[in-house]
């Protein structure tokens, strides 16, 4: 079993270490959720101010869209007026280039009434129609209405699918349309300045975070610091509809294969997204858990020194003393004191215990006190297996027939003690249940009643010897016949009747009726006294066959009864039986020093094998006993000279 020194100790190290380990689980999941709090508000404001950019580029785009295009319709005008003042040009394509590049347009082109392009500066557009394409069919319009003055939104044009804004006007004369095509630089200058990918880079702050412009209607990638991802479905990148819509304050995914947080918002059309990889927005979290880490392993070192040490000294060494105190008190040395003062607890309890000791030592004496008040005699001990001594009350060693040296030697060991009580209770007295036989000076009948309960034995003694002997008394004047010293029917009764009871420890055995012969001749010619002196020499040959393992009895008048038991084979209880019949016929019984006479008797016997009722063996036993006197009367008994 482990102590209270190592328990407590265990116990820190588990407590402190799980604590520590609990403490680091709660703070990395504090940061991460501050980090992703973070990361956030970087992305809302980052989103505000895109928005922001956004909504200002779109006025400036508007404002040069405008702009540009009031420039390319004049400049259509200005051209148209310089050409009819200048007829000579209107077939010149040198000319025509030169006023292109004077007016800084970068196309002219001059259809006729048909809206075909008869001459420009181009003329690999000569031939072109307002029917050419989609681009030119937006001017066609002006073949009706010759006051019409149109500028088209900047778009590609037929031929070569180059960005272009084109205006046109009829000239003063009606007779021809003047287009003047310029490549909207400033306007595309603006319009990059709008683009989504461009805003993201300027905002880019963080080489691993992403920004993602995604069509809220078809999913499409329209927008990225990635240029890659642009035109991509948002499926392919990594992010799902569900997660962008309802999720969009922060979730987390795999972008391109790499764990990532995503934040985004929803900006008109379109969802702005802001993508940081997990290694990027955790990354400090490791270095700050292994400071964290370090510091609380400082501390719980000192912690677990500090308790433990303050446990041991004030708490685990008191109890030791206490223990090792409670030892000396339980080898039977109750002048011991226990004075432990390291806390008021350990005070209180040291004087409990002292009080307690105290208590049993003068229950001890009260309860000898007591009992030497009563009439009977009694005494009481007891003790606990796994403690030596042995508590008694003053009458038990006078009870147990101890001198003063046993009595100190048995209550100072329980080993000892339990030992000498084993022996007693090798000799109980038949018929007395917890009566035992104690033989010493005198012979003395105890009565002991043992309570176990688990370790601790509790036993009670009570001197029964004045009860038993007037027990035995009157036993034996009802159980013994007067005469002969033998069992009288009744007790014989008895005696077989408590030897049945278990008939397997009867062994080999059995029963042996006698009856003495010519006792009414002996009683006519001697008198009855010498025939009660015949009947006694039988009783005393009875009783010498086998005594420790036999039951005599004289039933009554000149019959006797003769039990033999516990023989280990029939051929030794045949070997008894054999050598009766020897005495039978060979014995002469002298009855006083004038007078001998022969010792006659008949007997018959059964065996038990096996059976249980001793009355039918009885039974049987007396048929043969009588067949046995028959036949003895018929030889006429034979003479002896055995003398008894």
């Amino acid at each position: 079993m482990k102590t209270l020194k190592k328990i407590i100790g265990k116990y820190m190290r588990v407590i402190t270490w799980i604590t520590v380990f609990v403490i680091l689980i709660i703070t990395a999941c504090i940061q991460a959720n501050n980090e992703q709090k973070r990361a956030q508000e970087t992305a809302i404001n980052t989103f505000s101010r895109i928005e922001q950019v956004l909504d200002k580029n779109q006025k400036e785009l508007e404002t040069v869209m405008e702009e540009y295009e009031q420039t390319c319709l004049n400049n259509a005008e200005v051209i148209a007026r310089i050409i009819e003042d200048e007829s000579d040009i209107l077939y010149d394509i040198d000319e025509l280039k030169n006023l292109a590049e004077k007016m800084e347009v970068d196309e002219i082109h001059l259809f006729d009434e048909t809206g075909r392009i008869f001459i420009g500066t181009h003329p690999e557009y000569y031939g072109f129609t307002f029917d050419s394409g989609e681009q030119i069919s937006f001017f066609k319009p002006m073949l009706d209405d010759k006051s019409l003055k149109l500028v088209q939104d900047i778009e590609p044009n037929t031929a070569e699918a180059k960005l272009m804004q084109y205006s046109a006007v009829w000239s003063d004369t009606g007779k021809f349309i003047v287009q003047v095509g310029m490549e909207p630089v400033n306007v595309m200058k603006v319009t990059e300045k709008n683009e989504l990918s461009y805003i993201f880079s300027l905002f880019r702050v963080n080489p691993e975070a992403g920004y993602y412009a995604i069509d809220v209607e078809t999913g499409e990638v329209v927008g990225a610091t990635d240029s890659d991802a642009v035109g991509k479905n948002l499926t392919e990148i990594g992010f799902t509809v569900y997660d962008i819509s309802e999720k969009g304050n922060g979730f987390h995914t795999y972008i391109n294969d790499r764990y990532s947080y995503c934040v985004f918002k929803k900006a008109g059309d379109k969802y702005i997204g802001c993508v940081v990889a997990g290694r990027v927005l955790y990354q400090q979290i490791p270095y700050n858990m292994a400071i964290l880490a370090v510091c609380l392993a400082i501390i719980a070192f000192i912690l677990i020194y500090a308790v433990t040490r303050c446990m041991n000294k004030y708490v685990v060494d008191g109890i030791q003393n206490i223990n090792n105190k409670l030892a000396m008190i339980a080898e039977g040395n109750f002048e011991e004191k226990i004075d432990i003062h390291s806390s008021a607890e350990f005070s209180k309890l040291s004087r409990y215990i002292n009080i307690m000791v105290k208590s049993i030592v003068n229950n001890t004496k009260n309860m000898s006190y007591v009992l030497r008040k009563t009439n009977m005699h009694i005494g009481v001990y007891e003790y606990i297996e796994y403690l030596k001594p042995v508590h008694y009350t003053e009458l038990v060693p006078k009870l147990l027939m101890l001198d003063e040296e046993q009595a100190e030697k048995l209550s100072s060991d329980n080993r000892l003690f339990k030992k000498y009580i084993d022996e007693i209770f090798q000799n109980p007295v038949f018929g007395e249940e917890g009566v035992y036989k104690l033989e010493g000076p005198t012979t003395q009948y105890i009565r002991i009643e043992e309570v176990v309960e688990s370790d601790r034995v509790f036993g009670v003694l009570i001197d029964v010897t004045d009860e038993i002997n007037r027990r035995l008394k009157m036993q034996v004047e009802r159980d013994i016949d007067s005469l002969t010293g033998l069992y009288n029917r009744y007790g014989l009764d008895a005696r077989l009747s408590d030897l049945f009871k278990d008939p397997e420890k009867l062994g080999f055995g059995a029963v042996i009726m006698i009856d003495a012969d010519d006792l009414k001749v002996i009683n006519d010619t001697y008198g009855h006294e010498t025939g009660d002196m015949y009947l006694k020499k039988i009783a005393e040959i009875i009783k010498d066959i086998n005594p420790d393992n036999s039951v005599s009895a004289r039933p009554g008048g000149d019959e006797f009864v003769l039990f033999l038991y516990g023989y280990p084979s029939e051929e030794e209880l045949s070997e008894t039986v054999s050598a009766l019949r020897e005495i039978q016929n060979g014995s002469v019984a002298k009855l006083n020093d004038n007078l001998s006479i022969p010792l006659r008797f008949s007997f018959g016997f059964s065996m038990i094998d096996g059976r249980t009722d001793y009355q039918a063996l009885i039974k049987e036993a007396d048929e043969n006993m009588y067949k046995n006197k028959r036949q003895r009367k018929k030889n006429n008994y034979a003479d002896t000279d055995n003398e008894i």
